[in-house]
């Protein structure tokens, strides 16, 4: 086992309690801890999660973990060794959501082009989670026919996460269509006045749409955490205190 004491302490036991490994946040880590604190994971779980990932502290862990995979788009890096469908693999974060497997619908929007790291981030931290996942891509109230043209799919969701900057809008729009949770991520993406995204988490939090809900500015993982959460609740005890296995995917 990686010798891990001098700055780290897991919790093995979280997937037990909320039904995914403890998450690795890669800020502020060197390269070489990343990677001891992931082999130390993998040594009690089949999957692994990296958020704000550096090109180096991949490079660290794929020298001791060959089948590591590091989505540079938006700093998520994993390894997956489950079996069956909720398996992962590859670093295009398209092509892993167009994957088949996971189960439920969270659907992810980001109202510009410049959000999408963040909403990738939550994207993919839903769906290696076990959440089936959709992305829809710029999609801001600078022209609200893009939001509307994907009524759909949003009313399909069991939950969504609206990422913006600027003003914040989006999410209020969405959560005025839908009747499902909504989580709003303000992003850090804006002018001056949006003073690095606290314009846009203000207006998220003054949204007078219900069912709104609003993380920290650029949290794209906490939103995707929350989301599968709702789309697929963790297994819970039932009243004759024998676990109850099942998951939720159908609405």
């Amino acid at each position: 086992m990686s010798d891990i004491s001098g700055f780290a302490h897991l919790d093995y036991q979280r997937e037990g309690r909320c039904g995914f490994p403890e998450v690795i946040f890669g800020a502020g880590k060197t390269p070489e801890q990343v990677a001891a604190i992931a082999v130390s994971l993998l040594e009690k779980h089949e999957v692994v999660l990296t958020t704000r990932a550096t090109a180096q502290q991949a490079a660290a862990l794929k020298a001791l973990v060959p089948d590591a995979h590091y989505v540079a788009s938006c700093g998520i890096l994993y390894v997956d060794r489950r079996v069956g469908t909720l398996a992962l693999a590859g670093e295009d974060a398209a092509a892993i959501l167009r994957a088949e497997g996971g189960g439920g619908l969270v659907v992810v929007c980001c109202a510009g082009t410049s959000d999408l790291a963040v909403a990738q981030e939550a994207a993919l931290t839903a769906r290696i989670m076990g959440s089936r996942v959709e992305l829809l891509c710029d999609i801001g109230i600078a022209g609200v026919h893009r939001a509307l043209s994907h009524g759909d799919t949003l009313h399909a969701a069991h939950a969504i996460v609206a990422v913006a900057g600027m003003e914040g809008a989006l999410p209020s729009l969405v959560a005025g269509l839908v009747d499902v949770a909504v989580i709003a991520v303000p992003t850090s993406v804006g002018y001056g006045a949006s003073f690095g995204g606290i314009a846009a988490l203000l207006g998220m939090l003054n949204s007078c749409a219900g069912g709104v809900s609003v993380v920290n500015i650029d949290n794209g993982f906490g939103a995707g955490q929350i989301a599968h959460r709702i789309n697929i609740p963790p297994a819970r005890f039932c009243e004759s205190g024998e676990k109850d296995e099942s998951r939720g995917d159908e609405r």
